[in-house]
């Protein structure tokens, strides 16, 4: 199979029939062999239904239905594990990515071997509370991850080879970094391609304000991830002994300055009169705690079975 089209989608009814009957126009002209798979993440409308409708009229439909709602990148998730094309694109349901993009986003995925292709809407139909935080966003995530030829990280249509989604995970909300995400799984041939923004069609955006301080985490999360998932000890341990190394070194010096007056019989305050000593104290304290912190993680890291787990009520 060609490609395979990951759809992640809630409450899009509408548009839906229009997605797909645009993306099968431009599958056909090309003389693709494809599939759709619509990921429907809980949809409380009539979402579902129509995708039992289309799957009945149009065998290269494929729905996956979740129990509840979980969020995009679980969606993507499950559908990256279901793909069989040898190119996997993923879009939104909501018809602002443009499936007339799809042949140039596969040609230039066999034709320059590259791993991924991330679309950038150079030209946006949002307000300035979304493009202004987006742009910071992506300006921290390229200086952060080392991936300075990406304008939009965000940008829902991209063009993967099919080795990098079997060999990425995404979860929580970790969609927004899938090519950082990438990078740290070793596929390091990114790219970008100016793709179409068309202004929403149906219904009103699912995302809200909470998207920008989970984005912020988000990165700081996915940076730490990838510098020190495979070795969290590293990073607390080093923190760890530093900390108790200081403060060692000070409780030392108190001591001993204790030891000098005692020795030529001078007055001096007594060790626990002194707030050097309890940040002393302090320091030797949470370095132990930090270096127990990272041997702990360093064990959790070896095994997290249940990450990905999610109930699928459904599948066509």
């Amino acid at each position: 199979m060609d490609i395979s089209i990951v759809v992640p989608l809630f409450n899009e009814e509408e548009s839906l029939p229009e997605l797909t009957a645009w993306i099968r126009k431009v599958m056909q002209e090309s003389n693709f062999s494809y599939e759709i798979i619509l990921v429907d993440d809980g949809s409380n409308d009539g979402s579902w239904q129509v995708i039992e409708k289309l799957k009945a009229d149009h065998t290269e439909i494929k729905g996956i239905k979740f129990r509840r709602n979980y969020g995009k990148s679980a969606a993507l998730n499950v559908g990256f594990t279901a793909a069989e094309g040898d190119v996997v694109i993923t879009m939104d349901a909501d018809l602002q990515d443009s499936p007339d993009e799809i042949p140039v986003l596969y040609q230039r995925i066999t034709a320059e071997k590259l791993d991924l292709i991330s679309g950038w809407k150079r030209k946006r139909y949002d307000p300035i509370s979304k493009t202004l935080p987006t742009k910071l966003f992506n300006a921290a995530t390229r200086s952060m991850s080392g991936i300075h030829n990406l304008h939009d990280f965000n940008c829902g249509l991209k063009a993967y080879r099919k080795a990098v989604v079997k060999n990425i995970e995404v979860y929580g909300e970790m969609h927004r970094y899938i090519p950082v995400i990438a990078k740290w799984a070793g596929f390091s041939k990114i790219e970008e391609q100016v793709v179409e923004h068309r202004a929403r069609k149906y219904g009103t955006t699912k995302f809200g304000m909470s998207r920008f301080i989970n984005g912020f985490l988000d990165l700081m999360s996915i940076f730490f991830v990838g510098k020190f998932g495979k070795r969290p000890m590293h990073f607390f341990g080093t923190m760890g002994v530093l900390s108790f190394f200081f403060g060692t070194v000070m409780a030392l010096w108190i001591i001993g300055e204790k030891l000098y007056h005692i020795a030529k019989g001078t007055l001096y305050r007594d060790v626990t009169d002194q707030p050097l000593f309890y940040i002393a104290l302090v320091a030797v304290i949470v370095g132990t705690q930090l270096f127990l912190t990272g041997f702990v993680a360093e064990l959790v890291s070896r095994s997290s079975s249940n990450r990905n787990n999610y109930q699928i009520e459904k599948e066509l």
